[in-house]
């Protein structure tokens, strides 16, 4: 069983950044791809990047991509997500995800869970 907990989420002004941690419980996270997501008030959850179990692979959505960069340290059990030139419409409550195959781009493909953290840009 793996536990993962995010954090780094707050209000941040457009054109500002933050970085997003997720922390995982379990001595299998270096084997897993891991994800991000994100989910905005009456939209579905969406994919956000990924990135495979050594970090020598990554993933991003076109409308991230060159703004956000995931990244991971296996060591402490944790996966990054820089946002940077954030724009009011990255507000979401962002999700990290764990899979014990491939970071995809489908989130059905995910063992694990997060509960999320809001991040919110203002204009």
């Amino acid at each position: 069983q793996v536990q993962l907990v995010e954090s780094g989420g707050g209000l941040v002004q457009a054109g500002g950044s933050l970085r997003l941690s997720c922390s995982a419980s379990g001595r299998t996270f270096s084997s897993y791809g891991m994800g991000w997501f994100r989910q905005a008030p009456g939209k579905e959850r969406e994919f956000v990047a990924g990135i495979s179990w050594n970090g020598d692979s990554t993933l991003y959505a076109d409308s991230v991509k060159g703004r956000f960069t995931i990244s991971r340290h296996n060591a402490k059990n944790t996966v990054y997500l820089q946002m940077n030139s954030l724009k009011p419409e990255d507000t979401a409550v962002y999700y990290c995800a764990g899979s014990q195959s491939y970071a995809t781009v489908v989130p059905a493909s995910y063992n694990y869970w997060g509960q999320g953290t809001q991040v919110t840009v203002s204009s």
